[in-house]
């Protein structure tokens, strides 16, 4: 299919992705520009998987400061280089989910940061729920399988969907930013701040014992 070089620059600007990958998607969705961007958006997913053993010792601490002084974030996100932590994209991305973070108040980074105290008494709630509803035991448990899942992404950073972009989640915009910087990118850690309220949200995922390419 003839695709024109407008075409692949539109692409290109609102993907952030290499003109060639960008050719090749449109080429792939026959012109269709969504179609072209999921495409891209799956890609990207694929480069992170594979860099996501790599060391990420580099980043950066960003803010963001919200309803005129009553919320405040800081945050830490990791990626491998001093030079890519100094790019508009990675600061673009750092101002971005801390703007995020304050706007949704997630609670824990990764699903594998909830505590098993927390994913047990909301599995209690769950079922309880489902039973008090006359639900019997069999369909109870497909409905607790849900409704965890759903709290998963109520809670957890990278699995809720970008305040700017509804149809990309946290997770998915960084794994964006890593298919176009070429480097392992991961939040380290996050602080949620609220004024009157004392119980402030600090959230942090261990460094990932990973090894170098």
């Amino acid at each position: 299919m003839d695709i024109s070089a407008k075409q692949v620059k539109e692409l290109r600007e609102k993907s952030g992705a290499p003109m060639m990958d960008c050719k090749a998607a449109l080429v792939e969705a026959k012109g269709d520009m969504e179609q072209a961007i999921i495409h891209l958006r799956k890609r990207g997913v694929s480069l992170a998987g594979k860099k996501a053993a790599r060391v990420t010792s580099e980043g950066s601490v960003g803010h963001y400061i919200h309803a005129g002084g009553k919320i405040g974030v800081l945050l830490e996100i990791n990626c491998e280089s001093d030079f890519v932590a100094r790019t508009e994209d990675f600061k673009e991305l750092l101002h971005d989910v801390s703007m995020h973070i304050a706007a949704s108040d997630p609670k824990f980074v990764r699903r594998e940061d909830v505590t098993a105290a927390d994913f047990e008494r909301e599995k209690d709630i769950a079922m309880a729920q489902a039973v008090a509803a006359g639900k019997p035991p069999a369909i109870a448990e497909k409905m607790v399988v849900g409704k965890m899942a759903k709290f998963y992404e109520e809670v957890c950073l990278l699995e809720q969907p970008f305040i700017k972009d509804q149809t990309t989640t946290i997770a998915q915009l960084i794994a964006t930013k890593i298919g176009k910087l070429g480097e392992n990118i991961s939040v380290r850690r996050f602080a949620r701040f609220k004024v009157g309220d004392a119980n402030a949200t600090i959230a942090f995922t261990a460094p990932t014992e990973a090894k170098e390419e």
